[in-house]
């Protein structure tokens, strides 16, 4: 089972130690034929920033494969959606027992969201590190370009 999520980038921008890399996500039905007549079908352009201090020579242009771990994607829906989700539900429970005042429980639960969301711009540094783009070596990506394409 492999663990990495990964994605066919090209460099968009080098710049000391952030590389911009443009992604492509598609839908799994995105190389069908009729997917110019389907509205199913979807396609969306992305730019992604990989962190690296080595460049590795990368130029722009140049084909790269984009990597993170399975852990870095269950994280970002943790902190993103399921975190914020459990404290508006907590704080919501718990103001309307105390209250019983429907309009006061929402917007404290509204309110106990800004913490949190300061809370995570004051730690985003941390956050960056741990939940991070790479780029794979450059004779991995030879192969797996080809392979991907």
């Amino acid at each position: 089972m492999n663990n990495r999520i990964r994605h066919l980038g090209v460099v968009d921008n080098v710049d000391g130690g952030c590389i911009k890399v443009r992604i492509v996500q598609t839908s799994a039905c995105s190389s069908c034929k009729m997917s110019a007549n389907c509205n199913a079908s979807e396609s969306k352009e992305k730019i992604v920033d990989v962190y690296d201090d080595n460049s590795r020579g990368l130029k722009v242009g140049d084909n790269v494969i984009v990597t993170a771990s399975l852990s870095t994607g269950f994280w970002a829906v943790v902190l993103s959606s399921v975190i914020p989700l459990a404290l508006l539900i907590v704080v919501l429970a718990a103001v309307f027992f105390i209250t019983k005042n429907e309009i006061y429980a929402a917007l404290f639960s509204l309110g106990s969201l800004l913490p949190y969301y300061i809370l995570l711009y004051c730690v985003r540094d941390r956050i960056q590190k741990r939940l991070s783009f790479h780029i794979d070596s450059m004779s991995d990506v030879a192969d797996d370009v080809n392979n991907l394409l």
